[in-house]
C-alpha cells in the first residue's frame, strides 16, 4: 500500500491497494478504523460506470440508499437539463 499524506474533513484519501490474484484487496487500517470497520462486518460494493465503486458497511444501508438513490436521480435530471 503507497503512504499518502491524509486530508482531513468529511472527504478523505486513505491510500490505494492492489488487487490480489483472487480479486481481494485489503482496506487500509486507517480507514478501518474511521468506519469502525471489524473483522467479519458485511460489507456492500456499489458501482457507478461513470464514477467508480462505492463501499458501505451494511449496517448502514438505509441511510446510504436513500442518499445514493436521491444523488442518482439528481445527476440524472441534470444530465436531462443539460441535453
Amino acid at each position: 500500500m503507497s503512504k499518502h499524506r491524509h486530508s482531513k474533513g468529511k472527504h478523505q484519501f486513505f491510500g490505494s491497494v492492489k488487487v490480489g490474484e483472487s480479486g481481494q484487496i485489503v482496506i487500509p487500517k486507517r480507514a478501518r478504523d474511521v468506519f469502525k470497520i471489524k473483522s467479519g462486518d458485511q460489507l456492500l460494493i456499489f458501482g457507478d460506470i461513470n464514477k467508480g465503486l462505492g463501499i458501505i458497511k451494511a449496517s448502514e444501508l438505509s441511510h446510504f440508499a436513500s442518499e445514493f438513490f436521491s444523488s442518482i436521480q439528481k445527476n440524472d435530471k441534470e444530465e436531462q437539463n443539460e441535453e
